[in-house]
């Protein structure tokens, strides 16, 4: 902000030297018969007048306009130091001038029906009022246009911490429902089989720490969340046996290609807990990932039909939901249907 602040203050004094110095300067080219002297002189005090009448006025409206809250009250004082600012600048383009004319070189017929022109009141008022009156509304243009922008830059950082925080709280939504249900497993197993138990403990250690080495980030390879789903197919194979049959059909060109970390896993959880685990005879899990233009579509099918209790709270469906929605808005796409004896999830996600 310290930065920005001095970068406004020396963008302020150039464009103020350059756009004074350039109004001057124009009597070069208007005021062809005027004697040189004269046009250094009108340049460089007409630079001092303009410069130093406009930055008191820049003065008195930062220190007292509110723009944030810009309304009558703040447009009466804009008016006010406006006038008391118009006036300052007619009078000390008479002093100087008044100056010039008396104390300066001896004018030309020219010079001298310009100060006579000069002279006269309403010249000067139209002059003051115009000039700076365009200074005025170019300035609080300006400072409109800045305080928009800085709006703007303000609310895509709010949205972005915000949008950050909902993921990490969605993560943080992962690991423990993933965790207590394979505890739960292991828990009933351990009187059964200790081996196995040891083994659901192995591989419930490197699933989580995997996800946890994977919680700071939004994208992951393909590979890198296979490796992730295998290990939890080994852990559900575990309890499920025979019962659970797992068919990877995963083209090779999308291996590394980058993904929602843990999106893929939860399809495969839902997919074993809900459908595969409540069939005597047990099912088969489909996943399919493969490219489809300008998307990628990662398709599970498991055995069973599509039945949700009034109890469950859906939490890794609307998990995958709110994820999506974050990272890609609406051009990610998430569905869960049932076709043919076969619950079939659907993701599609940009490539680009």
């Amino acid at each position: 902000m310290e930065l920005t602040n001095k970068k406004n203050k020396y963008t302020f004094w150039i464009l103020q030297v350059l756009g004074w110095g350039f109004v001057n300067m124009l009597s070069l080219f208007v005021l062809k018969k005027i004697s040189i002297e004269l046009i250094i002189y009108s340049s460089i005090f007409g630079m001092f007048i303009g410069i130093s009448s406009t930055s008191m006025l820049r003065w008195y409206l930062k220190r007292n306009i509110q723009f944030d809250s810009f309304g009558i009250k703040e447009l009466t004082k804009v008016m006010v130091s406006f006038l008391i600012t118009a006036m300052l600048f007619g009078a000390m383009n008479y002093g100087f001038g008044y100056i010039y004319a008396k104390f300066g070189p001896e004018l030309t017929e020219v010079e001298l029906q310009m100060f006579n022109n000069y002279d006269k009141v309403w010249i000067q008022i139209l002059n003051s009022l115009f000039v700076i009156g365009a200074w005025t509304t170019t300035y609080l243009v300006v400072k409109l246009l800045l305080k928009l922008n800085k709006d703007r830059i303000e609310r895509l950082e709010l949205n972005t911490n915000l949008k950050q925080a909902q993921l990490n709280t969605l993560k943080g939504q992962i690991n423990p429902h993933f965790m207590f249900n394979s505890l739960n497993n292991i828990r009933g197993l351990m009187l059964e089989d200790v081996e196995k138990s040891r083994e659901m403990l192995t591989k419930l250690s490197e699933i989580l720490r995997y996800s946890l080495t994977k919680n700071n980030t939004n994208a992951i390879t393909v590979a890198e969340e296979l490796e992730m789903v295998g290990n939890y197919i080994d852990l559900s194979k575990i309890q499920l046996e025979n019962r659970l049959e797992f068919v990877e059909e995963i083209d090779d060109d999308t291996l590394s290609l980058n993904i929602p970390p843990m999106v893929v896993q939860l399809l495969i959880e839902n997919a074993a807990k809900h459908g595969i685990s409540n069939l005597k005879q047990g099912g088969r899990i489909v996943l399919s990932i493969k490219k489809d233009g300008e998307l990628l579509v990662i398709q599970v099918r498991n055995t069973g039909k599509l039945q949700i209790g009034k109890n469950t709270t859906q939490l890794g469906l609307k998990n995958i939901r709110q994820r999506l929605k974050l990272l890609y808005a609406d051009k990610a796409s998430f569905s869960l249907k049932e076709v043919s004896s076969e619950v079939v999830a659907h993701i599609k996600i940009p490539l680009a």
